[in-house]
């Protein structure tokens, strides 16, 4: 295809979300022929469809539709396969030795300009990845290594893009630091601010996320407009991508097998998970015996329910696939436990700590997920023979059925 490029469209935390897939798919290769296709992180995890397909549904996507992508903290492994590597651009996370995990910069023309698509990924984002998938990785301040990859390229280029995965405040930050940032595409915040945002001379915008929506930007007079938009409703899907959304269909058959009725005071309604979380927490401190249980309020998704709960509910409710496991405390958070819950909120967000509350000062293991125990506590002892999906579904309906049991063995 001789593609004459004018414009960038821009998707952000997708997070699996294929139901329906249609109207993105079909706009995105619509606007293909004339359109740099970029996403800004998050692409993977988040729904029934990840953990059935395992994030074969995404490459395909990514690989058929897509042009250059930002990794992002959720399915970050993905970010290193052959095809998707070579895709992924991001200018500030390196290995052991200080060398770019992947390439910096790609120099595109668009609009008869010379453009350069950088990414980059927060440091709050980038710790949110589970400590096992990256050993060996790290992140720099982004700013600083914005700066250098211009100094770099500046004489190759008219224009600088960025695709950032750091939220949307902390890109108006990245574009008050890198004036030279004529767009800087926003993910990883999950707010309704979508911009444009003017900082100076630099725009900032995020597209609508969960596949609703994208941000374009193209060049105008001198400089560049932005904008945003939702994936306006699909009348007819294009051959090409008929096989793609058949196997997106058969995966939505799986997840809309029903487990139970939910709870007649959940009916109908977009599920409250710190309430949720706030039963859950309380049944386990009780049935299990734990000395303490943290959760963090980020586990779970709000999901509208309707009178049954599905597999798809549960698995959008609970897209992880947490195991709940007994957790040493480290003895420098043994020892004070206001900063231990200060310290896992400023990395994983809002939490729920439950029975006793306040904590008691004497305990020296909680009950927690395998990944707040693996990434943020002193390791797990050993697991509490549960995973989070099942307390969740054993809280919303009478009984979770062995269907349901056996989904719950999927993504760690």
């Amino acid at each position: 295809m001789n593609r004459q490029l004018r414009q960038i469209v821009a998707t952000t935390d997708v997070h699996s979300a294929f139901d329906p897939a249609a109207p993105m798919l079909t706009y995105l290769h619509a606007a293909r022929p004339d359109s740099l296709i970029v996403d800004c992180g998050d692409f993977f995890e988040g729904s029934g469809f990840y953990r059935l397909g395992r994030g074969h549904i995404e490459r395909e996507v990514l690989t058929t539709l897509y042009d250059l992508l930002a990794p992002g903290n959720h399915g970050w492994p993905h970010y290193f396969e052959p095809q998707l590597r070579r895709m992924t651009v991001c200018a500030n996370t390196t290995d052991d030795s200080g060398n770019p995990l992947f390439d910096r910069v790609r120099i595109q023309a668009i609009g008869g300009r010379r453009v350069a698509v950088t990414g980059v990924m927060g440091p709050q984002a980038f710790n949110a990845i589970p400590a096992s998938q990256r050993v060996g990785h790290h992140v720099t301040e982004p700013a600083q290594a914005l700066r250098e990859v211009m100094l770099e390229h500046h004489h190759r280029t008219d224009a600088w893009m960025v695709l950032s995965h750091s939220g949307f405040e902390e890109d108006l930050k990245l574009a008050a630091a890198c004036p030279f940032a004529d767009v800087i595409f926003a993910g990883h915040c999950h707010s309704d601010t979508l911009g444009p945002v003017h900082v100076g001379d630099t725009l900032v915008v995020k597209g609508r996320e969960l596949g609703v929506g994208y941000a374009a930007a193209e060049p105008v007079g001198s400089g560049w407009a932005a904008r945003t938009s939702a994936f306006p409703d699909a009348s007819a899907v294009p051959h090409n991508l008929a096989a793609l959304l058949e196997e997106i269909s058969t995966i939505g058959q799986q997840l809309r097998s029903p487990i139970g009725a939910v709870d007649e005071t959940r009916r109908n309604a977009l599920l409250d998970r710190r309430r949720l979380l706030e039963e859950i927490t309380g049944r386990l401190h009780t049935g299990l015996g734990a000395d303490a249980v943290v959760l963090n309020e980020t586990a779970l998704r709000p999901v509208q329910l309707g009178t049954t709960l599905t597999l798809g509910d549960l698995l959008a409710i609970e897209p992880f696939g947490n195991q709940l496991v007994h957790a040493f405390l480290p003895e420098h958070h043994a020892q004070d436990l206001d900063k231990l819950l200060d310290h896992l909120t400023e990395h994983v967000g809002p939490l729920v700590v439950v029975a006793p509350a306040p904590l008691p000062s004497e305990i020296r293991t909680v009950l927690t997920t395998d990944y707040l125990a693996d990434s943020y506590l002193g390791g797990r002892t050993h697991r509490a023979g549960i995973r989070l999906g099942q307390a969740v579904c054993r809280v919303l309906t009478a009984s979770l059925p062995n269907s349901a049991e056996s989904q719950e063995g999927g993504e760690q």
